[in-house]
């Protein structure tokens, strides 16, 4: 038989289960709300389940660390996008229990990554995707009751942005010094950012005038080589010059104006895009330039998906782009 009582003011509810004495706070000063939570305690007891107290305090910050900690522990290479995934979820979520986000409250914070943000879905999906992982790992260790119910925004993957050639200079030249050898190898190879930001000179063999990745460098897990054109084995020569006589203790190819290594550029990004009249572009619009700069060329397909790092046919020719200029070529071709 459970009992009432209070402590300061507030209403607290003592229960058994198997003879061992279980006590919280009603956190109210109301005998009803008292009351109604000691009959939900006897109510689950009577249904076998035993109390989890510890749980129910458990804090969205505390599912935070859960999952930078598995990141941590498992290696991932997207902890930067996780990282930017947490700062919007804290936006809204932050000092919440766990046990009071609930599917209403998720639905709403989409409402405002649309509305209020401008977000895409495809941004907003990775956020929920990191929410859902919190919870399954809370629930894997017992700091949570309920993994609440995430559903994902339906997603336009088919995007076409890419850059013409006078938009990725212009683009370029509006970067700053430390970025443009960034952008210059995406756009001729149309590497994956993580692939470009982690590379490290062992990598690279100027002699040979190549770069090699690794099968644990890459996202698919296979290994690539890429042959260097003029322009970028004469950016990464200056780069390693700039490294010798600045800094040579850093690994990586590309790196900050201090030596360190790039992160994230998101806000130079977005500065540098609004100035070169090209807001909306996206680092990926790259790989899709690079595929479809080589299609053009007459690069085979299998090639062109040695260097990209395509695995699959049908991933490729989504990446590969008509544009309205590639059509009108085909039309005088055929007339």
């Amino acid at each position: 038989m459970g009992s009432i009582y209070k402590r300061g003011g507030i209403y607290w509810i003592k229960y058994y289960k198997n003879g061992k004495p279980y006590r919280e706070s009603a956190k109210s000063d109301r005998m009803s709300e008292a009351i109604r939570k000691l009959k939900q305690r006897e109510g689950e007891i009577a249904e076998g389940k035993t109390p989890n107290l510890r749980a129910e305090r458990t804090t969205f910050e505390e599912l935070v660390t859960l999952i930078l900690n598995d990141y941590k522990v498992n290696g991932r290479r997207s902890i930067d996008r996780l990282g930017r995934s947490i700062e919007h979820l804290k936006s809204y979520f932050s000092g919440m229990k766990s046990i009071r986000i609930a599917p209403d409250m998720i639905e709403a914070y989409k409402v405002k990554r649309i509305e209020e943000d401008n977000a895409e879905n495809a941004t907003i999906n990775r956020e929920l995707a990191a929410l859902k992982r919190m919870f399954n790992l809370g629930a894997d260790v017992g700091r949570v009751i309920h993994v609440p119910k995430i559903k994902m925004l339906r997603e336009n993957n088919r995007r076409k942005g890419f850059f013409e050639a006078d938009e990725f200079i212009a683009l370029r030249a509006a970067l700053p010094d430390y970025l443009k050898p960034i952008v210059t190898m995406a756009y001729y190879y149309g590497m994956r950012k993580q692939e470009i930001l982690g590379l490290r000179f062992d990598q690279v063999d100027l002699r040979e005038g190549e770069v090699r990745l690794e099968p644990e460098d890459t996202k698919t897990g296979e290994p690539r080589l890429i042959i260097l054109n003029d322009e970028m084995f004469s950016v990464l020569m200056a780069q390693k010059r700039n490294r010798d006589l600045g800094f040579p203790e850093c690994p990586y190819v590309f790196y900050t104006d201090k030596g360190g290594r790039i992160k994230d550029f998101r806000k130079a990004w977005d500065k540098a895009c609004k100035q070169a009249g090209l807001e909306g572009k996206i680092f990926h619009d790259f790989r899709r330039t690079a595929i479809r700069n080589m299609v053009r060329a007459g690069v085979p397909q299998h090639t062109a998906q040695q260097i990209s790092g395509h695995k699959t046919d049908s991933v490729f020719k989504r990446y590969n782009i008509i544009s309205r200029d590639d059509l009108k070529r085909a039309a005088r071709q055929i007339s």
